[in-house]
Parts: C-alpha cells; structure tokens; sequence
C-alpha cells in the first residue's frame, strides 16, 4: 500500500498547486516540518524521493519511544500520522527547479509538476562519498559506521577499527574508546597523526597500522575481517569511518544558499537559510546526524515558517 498521496486525487484539493509551504524532502525532518505546519492549518506538500541515506542501516537508535526501530518503521509512521492532518499533501517526486522570491517560489518536479509555494523548506540530506573499496558500500550503515552514538552500544567490547588519519584519527579514538578497548586505527596510507598524538593511543594500547585498505569482507553487510594492500587481514565486527559528503540537493547551492566550511548549508537558529523564504533542516544543516535530531530540528523549522507567515500577514 502507497504511503503517498497524489495532489489531485481528493476533490477538496482537486487541481491544487498553490501551497503555503513546499518541503523537499519527506523523511524525518521532512515530516516533523509538515506535522508541525499541519496542526497550524497551513497548506503543505512534501515532495519525497523515496531515497533516504540510511536505507541500508538495520536499526534507529537514541530516539525516545523508538529506540532499536527500523528507520524505515518510523518513517512509515511518521507518514500515516502527518496525513491525518487534511492540509498535509505528500508526493513521490523529485523538485527539480525552484525559482522565484520570499512569498512567491515557482517549484517545478521531475514529472512536470509546477507548484506555487510562499516557503520552501529543503529537508534534503546529504550525500556520503563513499571510497572504492570492495565491500564498503554494502557494510556501510550496517557494520561500517560513523557514529558510536548511533552504533556503539551494539559493538561494545568487540574488534574494531577506525578508517581516520592526523588529529581525526586521535580525537575519535578516544571517543570509541569509551565503547570498546579492542581498537585499531587504519590510516589507509601515510600517517598523519603527530608523535605526542601517536605515544598516546600507544599508552591506550591503540595500534596504527598505515597499509591501504584493499577489501572488506563480510556476510550480508556484517563485517568478517578487512584486508590490506600488503596482504594482512583484521578480524572485525566493526569498522568506523569519516566520510566526506556533498549535499543531496543541488537546489540550495543554485539558489545562492550560503554553506559552511564543513559543507554543511548557514542556518540560523529558527533553521533560516540566508535566502529569504528559504529553510533547511535535518542531516543537511549539522554533524548531529541522528533521528532525533532531524526530527528537532523540523519541528522547529515548522514552527518558524508558521510565525514568519504570520508576522507576514497570512
């Protein structure tokens, strides 16, 4: 059963492409904006792709009441209960191109939708750039991960490594170090780590070990054992690793969104862009990449774009 509903298949809406507020994307931030802006009785469509970056991750954890939840369980809930609300529309479709100013957007989708919009709200996410290394992409979310926040207490106590070189490799050391003791670091080339930096993961009993990562061998995502450029093998349960990440969507960089050094978009702390009319909120805005933190953060952006409307008198 479709968790999608078409803009024009209930006849009080019927031909309706003039919404008070637009949000690209329809994950968690998504559909915390589009739950907040519904009970303040705005007209809202959310355009989803369908494609969130966290398909692959088994289980959601650190989010009150749905703690070990799929992400996609939530996420099929989070749908049904925004579109109890009537002025809350939700579409699979792509936006394409969005033009125009505060209180007048023109949203065009990949199906030839045109959408009249006096906000836009990007709940985009962002894109990781994962490296070319056999079996990679295929742990990654499951037993190749970023965040012991996320992931640690499930590889407590367990043969870990970390993919990381220079100060990142020692600062989330320490870090993972709090979950398990059995922690390598794997520099994946020339390390870059400094010697004070160095004699102290020695004095922790954390090994640097500087071959290239060649492969990483697993069962259905499930990680057996990494192997390098010179042949020696790692058995692993876990591996942590940085990677780097341009944003999902190209719109907000179009729009002359102004980014942050780490990539991540400007936003204030009422999740406004420095675009006029324009908000981003969730993976896309802060390192905090979690559920719960998607989800606090479109609350807010809901909640703000409701009061701007307001102040604008509408």
């Amino acid at each position: 059963m479709s968790h999608f509903r078409d803009i024009y298949s209930y006849p009080h809406m019927q031909q309706q492409t003039n919404f008070d507020v637009v949000i690209v994307g329809g994950s968690y931030a998504g559909l915390a904006a589009g739950m907040a802006l519904g009970r303040s009785i705005r007209r809202v469509l959310i355009i989803d792709g369908g494609k969130p970056c966290n398909a692959q991750t088994p289980h959601s954890h650190n989010f009150l009441t749905q703690d070990g939840n799929t992400p996609a369980g939530i996420a099929t809930l989070g749908r049904e209960q925004v579109l109890a609300y009537p002025t809350v529309q939700i579409i699979q479709d792509e936006a394409i191109d969005v033009s125009g100013e505060n209180l007048d957007f023109r949203i065009e989708t990949a199906a030839g939708t045109r959408i009249i919009a006096k906000k836009v709200l990007f709940a985009t996410g962002i894109k990781d750039q994962l490296p070319a290394i056999d079996g990679f992409a295929a742990c990654w979310g499951i037993s190749v991960i970023h965040c012991p926040y996320c992931h640690g207490y499930e590889y407590r106590n367990e043969p870990t490594g970390l993919l990381a070189n220079g100060e990142m490799a020692f600062e989330k050391s320490r870090l993972i170090a709090n979950w398990t003791k059995q922690l390598t670091v794997f520099t994946n080339g020339e390390p870059t780590i400094s010697d004070d930096h160095a004699k102290q993961l020695a004095a922790m009993d954390i090994a640097i070990v500087t071959a290239p990562l060649q492969q990483v061998v697993h069962t259905a995502g499930h990680l057996n054992h990494i192997v390098l450029a010179d042949g020696n093998k790692f058995a692993l349960t876990a591996l942590y690793a940085a990677v780097p990440f341009v944003q999902h969507c190209p719109l907000l960089e179009q729009l002359g969104c102004e980014l942050l050094e780490s990539g991540h978009v400007k936003v204030d702390g009422f999740q406004k862009t420095t675009v006029p009319g324009i908000y981003a909120a969730g993976d896309n805005v802060t390192k905090m990449r979690s559920v719960a933190s998607a989800v606090a953060g479109g609350t807010t952006a809901g909640a703000f774009i409701n009061h701007e409307l307001i102040s604008e008198g509408y």
